[in-house]
């Protein structure tokens, strides 16, 4: 039967009760919903933020910190994106033994100290060590708040606004985090960049503390330990690789060792789900259309926008000069344009379905990416803007519907493992931002004729990067519309 999340977990023999709260009608939210929501978008907001805080503030903590090489310095950035993606699937599976709500304020409560100690740390081991533990939390958040959304939001327009809200503040941390970042590091010091990730740790965790009650079947009864070994191992290995070789090349032994050895992990995982009774992904999940394509064009939505918006970060200081800081002000286009794509999310999916809003945002997002082609040597605000902007709604616009399609018509003991599932594009994202900057760094040096490239060779190598992008998601709006149309985890909502 039925179980609260604070009752010990046990074999469901039926579905479980619809969880409190969301409204019976229309889209409309009442103080729990809020409540809900703006703690799990909270929470959403903070991991977004965390890696893109960070990366702005590298230079002011490698002078402060005493890191020995630029090399070593990356590994602030590193040390959490490498546990965020490889614990992702364990910690889906332990949201369903545990309880997601319970998984969730752990992990709120972890990240936040650790932000504390990362604000404190006295050398770089302690720094990098922190940081661990943050990419450690955000593994457990965010497949339990996903989870905890589709569990409070009932399936249709309610989820679908609270996954374009969600999905909205997601892109927005992302983009803030280079602008705030800037500011702060620029005005105090990069320490209170920990230290905002740490207030904003506590206002989610005391929102946590204040979540009503959610019901959960609790299936799983035990931890399949060598799916747990060989996921965690096969994406440690595969994100390591791809995130460290694109600078390098992928041929060197340093990458792709990783690479090659985290796929065969993968493919060993795979088999041995097959025979374990209660598997940490089960394959029918696996094998379910709507999660295996959504999760692919979740990839190329994630990939294609990061490798862009670091292009577009190279664009603005390496061709037009611009600071670090004016650089962050410029992507405030991008973030509004995303909050906006969010807040229309909802409405978007309930008339249209999940495959044709898919298709839609790959396009613009394609669309505004190639369209950087026309980007000058010479600083053209307008065209820089509005490029960025249509990209970012585009973007937004795939992330909500992929998400979407892919938590629609789960059953409830899945949602945690699906919940995983749908925030691993994120972090596989590193295969775009490595592949565009390697294209560019090859055209790069293709137009050079002597061991100084030019400004017009950097902007040459840019563009074929952004045009790639472009390319690529274009293309994933063709296939999207090829093989979710019809679907129905994708038909629009039916009228309440």
């Amino acid at each position: 039967m039925a179980v609260t999340e604070s009752s010990p977990p046990a074999r469901s023999t039926r579905a479980a009760a619809a969880p409190p709260g969301p409204p019976a009608t229309g889209a409309a939210f009442g103080a729990r919903e809020w409540l809900v929501l703006l703690t799990l978008c909270c929470a959403t907001f903070m991991c977004g933020l965390d890696f893109s805080i960070v990366t702005v503030a590298l230079p002011d903590i490698g002078a402060a910190l005493g890191f020995s090489s630029t090399g070593t310095l990356q590994w602030v950035a590193t040390a959490s994106l490498l546990p965020s993606a490889s614990l992702l699937p364990l910690f889906a599976r332990v949201a369903d033994l545990i309880g997601r709500k319970r998984l969730f304020t752990v992990g709120v409560a972890v990240f936040t100290l650790f932000s504390l100690g990362a604000a404190l740390a006295t050398g770089p081991g302690v720094l990098i060590a922190a940081r661990i533990g943050q990419g450690t939390a955000a593994a457990m958040i965010a497949p339990a708040a996903v989870a905890l959304m589709t569990g409070y939001f009932r399936e249709g327009p309610e989820r679908a606004r609270a996954l374009g809200l969600n999905g909205a503040v997601m892109s927005l941390g992302f983009v803030l985090g280079a602008l705030g970042g800037g500011v702060i590091t620029n005005g105090f010091s990069w320490r209170w960049t920990m230290v905002a990730l740490s207030v904003m740790g506590a206002s989610a965790l005391a929102g946590a503390l204040c979540l009503p009650p959610i019901h959960e079947s609790g299936a799983a009864r035990r931890m399949d330990i060598p799916g747990a070994v060989l996921a965690t191992l096969g994406l440690f290995g595969l994100v390591y690789g791809i995130s460290t070789g694109g600078d390098q090349g992928w041929s060197r032994p340093a990458a792709f060792g990783p690479i090659a050895g985290g796929l065969v992990l993968l493919v060993g995982f795979l088999l041995a789900e097959r025979r374990h009774p209660e598997p940490l992904v089960p394959l029918r999940v696996l094998n379910r259309p709507s999660v295996k394509w959504a999760g692919l064009f979740g990839v190329v939505t994630f990939g294609m926008c990061a490798g862009t918006t670091v292009l577009l970060s190279l664009y603005m200081q390496d061709v037009l000069g611009f600071t670090a800081l004016r650089a962050g002000l410029c992507y405030l286009g991008e973030g509004v344009a995303a909050t906006l794509g969010g807040m229309c999310a909802g409405r978007l999916l309930g008339r249209f379905g999940g495959a044709r809003v898919l298709a839609a945002g790959l396009f613009v997002q394609g669309v505004g990416t190639a369209s950087m082609l026309v980007l000058p040597a010479r600083t053209d605000l307008p065209a820089l803007l509005v490029t960025s902007s249509v990209m970012g709604l585009g973007h937004v616009l795939s992330v909500v519907s992929f998400i979407t399609v892919m938590t629609t018509g789960v059953p409830e003991e899945d949602q945690g493992v699906v919940g995983g599932l749908s925030q691993l594009p994120q972090y596989v994202a590193a295969i775009g931002v490595s592949g565009l900057g390697a294209i560019a760094a090859a055209r790069t040096g293709a137009l050079s004729s002597g061991a100084t490239a030019s400004r017009a060779d950097v902007l040459g190598g840019l563009h074929a990067g952004m045009v790639t992008a472009g390319a690529v998601a274009l293309a994933g709006s063709l296939l999207a519309g090829a093989v979710l149309r019809g679907r129905p985890t994708a038909r629009p909502f039916p009228p309440r």
